[in-house]
């Protein structure tokens, strides 16, 4: 057996390590369905485009009339695109009591982790139907970029000509977010015949979920009842018990913790300067690297993001993830599109035990065939052992208003932390009665304090104060 992962808990402001062990055991698995019986297809009738059928709550809110600034050119370029795919009822019912079977220690298939291939073997769509959807789409003049391991993710590009002859919806300019970005101004339609193995297409748009990050300013420290205080290393050690576990050796040697990012950093040296100056340049096993994950095969899909206002909450990922597990690797798994990063590094060949995502879209702006592609990757994370942490955001259950003073568009939670496949946490009110701060320069902390409580805490013009809200897509887990 060899040590699978720290398991990492993703707060808004800092990555904290639970230090859950998991092992990885080898895998002994069928290339076919797990009853060893061929995979029933979806796809029976004849694929015309005399019969269509619209996928609906595929069209994103910001494009409307109000914002609309004119459609774009036929020429203009639609990469990677991404059409979500659908598995027999019955294969979906299999995954979940393997997934339930991977987690019971009494069970003969506890922690025989897959690979994305054995993942795509077992429980992707028929392969009969696979080649339709892709005969499809290039005899409409897509190219067909990959076909993920998973068999659930196919990734093609075109231009928005293409897009409105086959999809029939225009891509327009649409003005969102302070910015000019593109996208599909009505739902798009498909073939009645492939509706029952495709989900939908995801993004045809460019409007990429949000950091939840808010940051603060003129911040006054005081350590005076109900102040500010400085929170380093130290003390999230000392608050959520780290110390024993780092005296025992775990400090994360030999783990590796991928942070998908939607930019790169502005300089490795502010991790540096982090780990120097609070007491972490000890940990000589710690390491920061940036990657941009290319898919298994074809075309890369990954654009280099360079680097953008993002980059604050890439930094803050960084420093507090080293923070939680000082001797671990961390590394940046960062391209243009977000969701592009954490389907290729879900399924690429050494896939990661940790996970951490810090951004997120409200459920509702999201879509259905976007909500259905992130519930499906972190589904085939769970099964091949990845750990997926998602950050809930400040907004609490107000996440479709991340830029408002109050709630406007209803209670509605981050789709990229609803589903039952990923560990989403909320930042916590830290309470004690006893809290002091230092005067070393390293500790300036609350190391040494009494700590006496957490409490969930949402902005409090929200009138929510970290409840939650209700989860409209993803179904509730079973235990």
């Amino acid at each position: 057996m060899t040590l699978r992962g720290f398991r990492i808990l993703k707060f808004t402001s800092c990555v904290l390590v639970t230090l859950a062990l998991a092992f990885d055991l080898a895998s002994s698995v069928s290339a076919q369905s797990p009853a060893g019986v061929p995979k029933r297809s979806l796809i029976t009738g004849q694929v015309s485009a005399a019969n269509m059928v619209t996928l609906r709550g595929n069209t994103r809110p910001e494009a409307k009339a109000a914002n609309d600034r004119g459609i774009v050119p036929d020429s203009f370029p639609m990469e990677h695109m991404l059409l979500q795919l659908r598995r027999p009822a019955e294969l979906e019912e299999a995954l979940t009591k393997n997934i339930a079977q991977l987690n019971d220690p009494a069970s003969p298939n506890h922690h025989r982790w897959l690979t994305p291939e054995q993942f795509g073997a077992q429980f992707g769509p028929a392969a009969s139907d696979i080649q339709k959807i892709t005969d499809w789409l290039q005899a409409q003049g897509f190219t067909v970029d990959t076909v993920y391991p998973s068999g659930m993710a196919i990734s093609f590009s075109g231009t928005a000509g293409l897009v409105r002859a086959a999809f029939r919806t225009e891509i327009h300019y649409v003005q969102a977010r302070g910015a000019r970005h593109f996208a599909n101004m009505s739902d798009p339609q498909i073939p009645q015949a492939l509706a029952s193995a495709v989900v939908g297409i995801v993004a045809l748009h460019n409007i990429q979920p949000r950091p939840q990050l808010i940051p603060k300013t003129n911040v006054k420290v005081d350590d005076s009842a109900g102040g500010n205080f400085v929170v380093t290393p130290a003390d999230l050690a000392t608050i959520y018990n780290f110390n024993p576990a780092f005296a025992a050796g775990l400090t994360g040697q030999g783990q590796t913790i991928y942070l998908i990012e939607d930019t790169n950093l502005y300089s490795n040296n502010d991790w540096t300067t982090f780990r120097s100056v609070l007491g972490l340049s000890g940990y000589t096993g710690g390491s920061l690297t940036t990657i941009h994950p290319a898919p298994p095969s074809g075309p890369n899909n990954c654009t280099n993001p360079g680097v953008n206002g993002d980059d604050g909450e890439a930094i803050l990922d960084a420093e507090w993830a080293s923070a939680a597990a000082p001797n671990a690797a961390i590394v940046m798994a960062t391209c243009t599109d977000l969701l592009v990063a954490a389907q290729n590094v879900i399924n690429a060949t050494n896939t990661p035990a940790i996970i951490s995502i810090s951004y997120g879209e409200c459920e509702v702006y999201q879509g259905a065939a976007e909500n259905a592609e992130i519930n499906s990757m972190f589904q085939q994370g769970a099964a091949q052992g990845t750990s997926i942490f998602v950050s809930s955001g400040d907004q609490a259950a107000g996440v479709c208003d991340g830029d408002n003073t109050a709630v406007f568009s209803g209670i509605n939670v981050n789709g990229l932390a609803s589903t039952p496949y990923n560990v989403a946490s909320l930042i916590g009110r830290l309470g004690s009665s006893t809290f002091r701060l230092s005067t070393t320069a390293v500790s300036m902390s609350l190391a040494g304090s009494c700590f006496s409580s957490e409490s969930a805490l949402g902005p409090f013009h929200y009138g929510i104060r970290g409840r939650g809200g209700t989860i409209c897509w993803a179904a509730l887990p079973s235990v």
